[in-house]
C-alpha cells in the first residue's frame, strides 16, 4: 500500500450560522453572536475538509486513498471518539484544525476480516489549542453480519426521548458536509443491511452532550464515547444520564431496550 499519512489542515473564521441551523434544528431559541462559546461538538460544523464529487465513494464519503487509506473492506463507521475540551471555540474567531491518520490496525475478527482506524484532530486558534481530538473509524466488508447488541443501563436522572426523522438527518449532513448515502438513501441502506436511514454517530453523541448541557446544567471537560447499535429513522430512543460527582454517564438506549451508543464526561 502506497498510501502515507499526509496530515491534512483547514482554517476557518467560525460564523454563527452553523450554531444558528443546529439550534433550530433541535427546535431552540438560542442565538449566537460575536464571542459566545459554541456549545460541545458543536465543532464539527466548522473547518470541514471539502473534496470534488467526483472524489466521491460507492457510499458517499470521499474515496479512500485520498485522506483515509485504501483499505479493501467498504464499509466504514465511526465507532467512536475521545475529547479533551481545552478551551470553546468561540463565535468570530479565526480556528484551525489539523488532522492526520495515527493508527491503521487490521484484524481477523469472528465476522471475517476488520479494520480500525484513527484519525487524530488538533484545534487551536491564535491562543493556543482548543480540542484535543482522536476518531476511532471501522472498516467491514460489504456482506458482514450485524454485531452483538447488549441491553442499556438503567438508573438515569436526565432523561429525553427523541425520534429522528428523515429531515432532521438530511439537516445534520448538510451542516456536517457529509455525504454518506446511509443518512438519505433508504435503497442504499436496505443493501447494507438496515431497515431505515441510519442516524449519524456524531449526531447521538452531540444530543447526549447537549442532555448534559441543557438538562444537567454541566459542560465537560473530557468526554469519550462508543457506537454500539445504529438505530434508524422514526424509531424513538432515549438519552440517558446519570452525573457522579465529577463525571457524567450517557447513554442511548433504543426503543426495544438496546444499547446504542455510551460515553463518560469528565466535568
Amino acid at each position: 500500500m502506497s498510501w502515507q499519512p499526509t496530515p491534512a489542515r483547514v482554517s476557518e473564521v467560525l460564523r454563527p450560522f452553523p450554531a444558528q441551523a443546529m439550534a433550530a434544528t433541535l427546535n431552540r431559541g438560542e442565538s449566537f453572536a460575536p464571542g459566545d462559546p459554541l456549545p460541545p461538538l458543536w465543532h464539527w460544523f466548522h473547518a470541514l475538509p471539502v473534496y470534488p464529487l467526483d472524489q466521491a465513494g460507492p457510499d458517499g464519503h470521499q474515496a479512500l486513498g485520498h485522506f483515509l487509506p485504501p483499505l479493501p473492506l467498504p464499509r466504514r463507521m465511526w465507532a467512536g471518539g475521545q475529547f479533551t475540551f481545552h478551551r470553546p471555540l468561540r463565535i468570530g474567531a479565526e480556528v484551525t484544525r489539523t488532522s492526520v491518520v495515527t493508527s491503521v490496525v487490521e484484524k481477523a475478527g469472528r465476522s471475517g476480516p476488520i479494520a480500525f482506524v484513527t484519525v487524530a484532530h488538533r484545534w487551536r486558534d491564535a491562543d493556543g489549542p482548543l480540542i484535543t481530538e482522536a476518531q476511532d473509524i471501522v472498516y467491514r466488508r460489504a456482506d458482514a453480519p450485524p454485531g452483538a447488541v447488549e441491553r442499556a443501563p438503567a438508573g438515569e436522572t436526565l432523561s429525553r426521548e427523541m425520534t429522528a426523522d428523515p429531515v432532521l438527518l438530511f439537516r445534520y449532513s448538510a451542516l456536517t458536509f457529509n455525504g454518506h448515502r446511509i443518512h438519505y438513501d433508504r435503497a442504499f441502506c436496505a443493501t447494507e443491511g438496515y431497515d431505515g436511514l441510519v442516524v449519524h454517530g456524531p449526531l447521538l453523541a452531540t444530543l447526549l452532550l447537549d442532555l448534559l448541557r441543557v438538562d444537567g446544567g454541566a459542560l465537560p471537560q473530557s468526554f469519550r464515547f462508543r457506537a454500539k447499535a445504529p438505530i434508524t429513522d422514526g424509531t424513538p430512543f432515549t438519552l440517558c444520564g446519570r452525573i457522579d460527582g465529577a463525571e457524567a454517564h450517557l447513554w442511548v438506549r433504543r426503543a426495544d431496550g438496546v444499547l446504542a451508543m455510551e460515553g463518560w464526561a469528565g466535568l
